[in-house]
């Protein structure tokens, strides 16, 4: 009777974690990877998607454009992200759709006394020519350069609008993502940076460029002049919760989330 029972309950529990393994198999999975700009606003689209899609999986990584490039080329990721005001030749046999924009803040320390950095002065900064706050007004202090990694499409961005063909400062120190480019600006009072306008908080202090305050109003209104688009970017052969997830990216819900969480919408339906 006893060797019954344990049979039994073996039979049962086997069954169990059977019907648990098919449960969790058969969920569809989407993956999203690249601009770490965007990943934060993807991840809170995946979750609001997931709460009414029970049966869906949106994984979103980070990784940079360039890596969103790539992971859609090679089909790592159904969709990638890429932030850039052009895309490069590479990712011709993809298909784009502009999901939303995104201003680029220049970030200093909440102790910097600097509010306003003209075009050239914030040129000559990030090319290493102006090395000290004091010829900009502030203290008598060494500008610390904190700027994203190649590859990074918000670096590819800031480059291209603020150095022109310029290279950056030999001395800067580089930060895997707009949060940690944050989080360096946060806990430096010399320090200066870029990050995404949604992600300026309470840490840093976005400072005006060209006398324009860096916020989604003056993007909107085309006065502030960092921004950039954000692109999703697939293959031309799509599955269907691929096509669902990026129909609802583009939705007025979604896009209501993404105005809300401090990104700028491109699409209502």
């Amino acid at each position: 009777m006893k060797k019954t029972l344990l049979l039994v309950g073996v039979l049962i529990i086997g069954g169990l974690l059977a019907s648990g393994g098919c449960s969790r198999s058969s969920h569809k999975t989407v993956t999203l990877a690249g601009s770490t700009a965007f990943q934060p606003f993807a991840e809170k689209l995946a979750e609001h998607y997931m709460a009414t899609h029970k049966d869906v999986r949106i994984n979103v990584q980070g990784g940079g454009s360039a890596v969103g490039i790539q992971s859609a080329l090679s089909g790592s990721a159904e969709i990638g992200m890429a932030d850039l005001l052009k895309l490069p030749d590479e990712a011709a046999s993809l298909n784009a759709v502009t999901v939303a924009r995104d201003g680029i803040g220049i970030v200093v320390n909440p102790k910097n006394n600097v509010a306003n950095v003209a075009k050239e002065q914030a040129h000559d900064i990030f090319t290493g020519k102006i090395t000290n706050w004091k010829e900009i007004g502030g203290n008598d202090s060494p500008i610390r350069v904190i700027s994203r990694e190649e590859g990074s499409g918000t670096r590819r961005s800031f480059d291209k609008l603020v150095l022109g063909a310029d290279k950056l400062s030999a001395t800067a120190l580089f930060q895997n993502s707009n949060g940690t480019v944050r989080e360096a600006v946060a806990s430096d009072a010399n320090a200066i940076g870029y990050v995404s306008i949604g992600l300026i908080n309470e840490r840093v202090k976005g400072i005006a460029y060209e006398g324009i305050a860096p916020n989604n109003d003056n993007v909107k209104k085309g006065i502030y002049p960092l921004a950039r688009p954000v692109f999703f970017l697939t293959k031309a052969s799509l599955n269907q919760q691929t096509q669902d997830f990026i129909a609802y990216v583009l939705s007025k819900e979604a896009q209501d989330i993404l105005e809300k969480e401090g990104l700028i919408a491109v699409k209502r339906n």
